[in-house]
């Protein structure tokens, strides 16, 4: 029993060398508890390591979790959101896990303050290789009853703040010849939504965005990419009826509502070289909710 035990950890331990181009030391041996496991376990925590992200409504909700996910895979993540005092907690709470973030207080609805925002990381840290376009807001009402000013406010937000963002950023990846771009779109985006005729339109509007950058940026080594999250459980839902939350639930298959933690899971896999050759697709994860 013990030499098949042997047999096999040996086995798994020369596919994980192959697999993560790992490097046995001289006197590491093909033993059951040699320290390759622990070797790979740090590889997996680290796929984002020596990486410059700028992660926008990093301060809250799924963004949030995207910083905290991002410093535990070795990135140095700058957080850009509106919500200063949000912001420099969740930037407390990254600095916990590993040193070297920011924040900065940014309005994605400005193109002028986007690109100084954006020469300012790279003057700090010589680089930005991700790019994950987090931050939305929702203004929602039938077309009836929505206001002019309620639509302008979504499109300025979540999409006209996405143009200005990739616009600023891309040129100092097309320089380096690198960059991962990840936007945030919605299910919604995908299968329209009543009452959210601004919110849908600038999801789907991301996703085009998305297809067409893929194209125009592929030849320079950029990669874009869109997610597009199903019901999530953030503070914003967290505060709305039971009743609605349960009716949520049921019409998941999972039946569940997704976390944050989801969300950012995907956006990490998507920034790190394991989607090297993914571009140009809208992910969804919404636990079997377009189905």
């Amino acid at each position: 029993m013990l030499y098949y035990s042997f047999l096999i950890d040996s086995v798994c331990i020369l596919y994980y060398k192959s697999a993560f181009n790992l490097t046995l030391p001289e006197n590491n041996k093909l033993y059951p508890y040699c320290n390759l496991r622990e070797q790979v376990k740090a590889e997996k925590m680290n796929r984002l390591s020596g990486r410059v992200a700028v992660i926008t409504g990093g301060a809250s909700g799924i963004g949030k979790a995207a910083v905290l996910k991002f410093a535990q895979e070795g990135a140095r993540v700058v957080i850009w959101d509106l919500q200063t005092e949000k912001g420099k907690e969740t930037l407390a709470e990254a600095e916990k896990i590993s040193p070297g973030h920011d924040f900065m207080e940014v309005n994605t609805t400005q193109l002028a303050a986007v690109e100084a925002a954006a020469a300012a990381v790279v003057e700090k840290y010589g680089q930005i290789d991700i790019l994950i376009n987090n931050a939305g807001i929702t203004r929602d009402a039938t077309l009836a009853k929505m206001t002019a000013e309620q639509w302008q406010q979504v499109i300025d937000v979540n999409l006209t703040g996405v143009f200005n963002c990739a616009k600023a950023i891309t040129p100092f990846m097309v320089e380096k010849g690198y960059g991962r771009i990840i936007n945030t779109s919605s299910v919604v985006g995908l299968y329209g939504n009543f009452g959210q005729t601004n919110y849908v339109a600038t999801k789907a509007g991301v996703i085009g965005m998305t297809k067409t950058w893929a194209r125009e940026f592929g030849k320079k080594g950029i990669l874009v990419n869109a997610v597009a999250p199903g019901f999530i459980a953030t503070d914003m839902v967290a505060a709305m009826p039971e009743k609605v939350i349960e009716m949520m639930k049921s019409k998941t298959p999972l039946n569940r509502l997704g976390t944050p933690e989801d969300i950012a899971n995907i956006y990490c896999f998507l920034a790190s070289d394991e989607a090297s050759y993914i571009s140009g697709t809208c992910i969804s994860v919404d636990g079997a909710l377009s189905l």
